[in-house]
């Protein structure tokens, strides 16, 4: 009778063994099967209605991968289940590429793409502040305008040449503030020699470029 009922709780025993055996596995490959299911629902979406939420869609990517790795060592035969996690990974890199380039920053239009070459990167955009301009560095803000218009002047447009006048015009303002602010004579000096070279390179060459477009039009 002790024999019988030690056999029946070995039986139980491994049935319950078995039982949660195959629980970790099922878990396991519906882990798996998560992950793949959010990859596919991923790509089923435009990637422009992606844009706003994309670090949220990546935040939640790399978790269910992590899962669907560690899951993988739960499943026995696990062979059909790497190569669904493989390709997901594969699929989710293409779209990830996709998404690169709908989330970069559009081009700056030709007017900006001069402002920044005349005062660099994003100094000035659509508000003209030139706030940041200051005694201590409107001499090489003037110098780089300068040397930027005298390397580029046979390429600018008459319209270019207009952008130019007017940016020049705002530094000219705030160099009358900045002068009052503890401009050195020295730096003012080499200001006033920069812009003697700007004014009749300004002149010679917006007048080229008008009487070119205006050759190319009678063509």
């Amino acid at each position: 009778m002790k024999n019988i009922q030690l056999l029946s709780g070995l039986a139980i025993i491994a049935l319950s063994f078995t039982s949660c055996k195959d629980e970790k596995q099922e878990k396991a490959q519906k882990t798996v099967d998560s992950y793949v299911a959010y990859v596919d629902s991923v790509k089923n979406v435009k990637a422009d209605d992606l844009k706003a939420d994309w670090k949220n869609v990546e935040a939640e990517y790399d978790k269910k991968a992590a899962e669907a790795e560690l899951a993988l060592a739960d499943i026995k035969d696990n062979a059909a289940a790497t190569d669904k996690v493989n390709s997901s990974k594969v699929k989710y890199e293409e779209f990830k590429k996709e998404m690169t380039t709908v989330l970069a920053p559009p081009a700056p239009s030709p007017k900006q793409q001069l402002r920044n070459a005349l005062f660099g990167e994003g100094k000035i955009g659509e508000d003209m502040s030139f706030a940041w301009v200051n005694a201590k560095n409107i001499h090489s803000v003037y110098q780089q305008f300068v040397h930027t218009v005298e390397n580029n002047k046979d390429s600018y447009s008459r319209e270019d040449w207009d952008e130019i006048k007017l940016m020049y015009e705002a530094l000219d303002s705030r160099k009358n503030t900045v002068e009052k602010e503890g401009l050195t004579a020295e730096d003012n000096r080499k200001i006033a020699g920069l812009k003697l070279k700007f004014a009749p390179m300004y002149t010679l060459n917006r007048m080229g470029a008008k009487s070119e477009e205006t050759k190319e039009a009678k063509k």
